[in-house]
């Protein structure tokens, strides 16, 4: 699944593109929500967390969740797709240019006049980490509060993976961010003091916004820390990294039994 900053970056190549010019055509063959139309400026192309949303002049916000297997791609009119058509979930064309979403399992429309409110699929979100925010201590600050609020027996890296808490981390920065801040992924969130979810809260929102640009995402300078490095050595004291799959959705951490050694 995407993390928050993939998304981002997914943003901001569409938005040059699209961001100010005037629909050509729509297409969404499982659309949940109404339809912009051809005519329609798009408004704004913006990520929430891990949700890319377009904007039309319309008064229709497009939201898509790319899950898994979904990718958003930018084409020339004309040039040929690098994905089949029968995995297209939307196109919104403008004059030279194709936005084209393949296999996403997550494309509606919303009411833009309802952002913010219960109609609004973003609304649950908690603050985005990839977001340079003009009160970064008041988001950290909100983000504690709403880490206290969770089942204290909920395992820590479940608890960063919880888009209500903080929007951005996913499978990836999970693991990165524990092992950064030398934290066993798999205690639970009550044994974790606040000195040390804060620590992981301000990791997180650096590691996130350092990779906003191009190029291979890093979380140290030869690349990733421990995601995807089981058996690889530690790049810190050199013991084997492991990896297992816990959770109620199944998701894989990788840690260094070392580093991260339960308390």
């Amino acid at each position: 699944m995407p993390e928050g900053d993939t998304i981002h970056r997914v943003a901001a190549r569409l938005r040059p593109a699209l961001a100010g010019a005037r629909l050509v055509r729509f297409e969404a063959p499982r659309l949940v929500g109404a339809r912009p139309r051809p005519g329609e400026t798009v408004e704004a192309v913006e990520a929430a967390g891990k949700h890319l949303l377009i904007r039309f002049s319309g008064g229709l916000t497009l939201e898509t969740h790319l899950r898994m297997a979904g990718s958003w791609h930018l084409y020339r009119t004309g040039e040929r797709w690098r994905r089949p058509v029968h995995l297209l979930r939307c196109l919104v064309e403008v004059e030279g240019w194709q936005a084209a979403c393949f296999s996403a399992p997550v494309v509606r429309t919303f009411p833009t006049a309802a952002t913010g409110t219960v109609d609004d699929p973003t609304a649950h979100l908690g603050p985005d980490l990839c977001v340079d925010h003009p009160d970064p201590d008041g988001v950290v600050r909100t983000v504690l509060d709403r880490l206290a609020a969770l089942d204290p027996s909920t395992q820590l890296g479940e608890a960063l993976l919880d888009q209500r808490v903080a929007a951005g981390v996913g499978n990836v920065y999970k693991s990165e961010v524990c092992w950064h801040e030398r934290v066993d992924p798999f205690v639970p969130l009550g044994r974790v003091d606040e000195a040390t979810r804060e620590r992981l809260v301000r990791t997180a929102a650096r590691l996130l916004r350092a990779n906003l640009g191009p190029g291979r995402r890093r979380t140290v300078a030869e690349g990733l820390a421990v995601y995807g490095r089981r058996g690889s050595p530690c790049r810190r004291c050199g013991t084997r990294i492991s990896s297992d799959v816990r959770g109620e959705l199944a998701r894989v951490t990788y840690w260094c039994p070392t580093c991260q050694h339960p308390a």
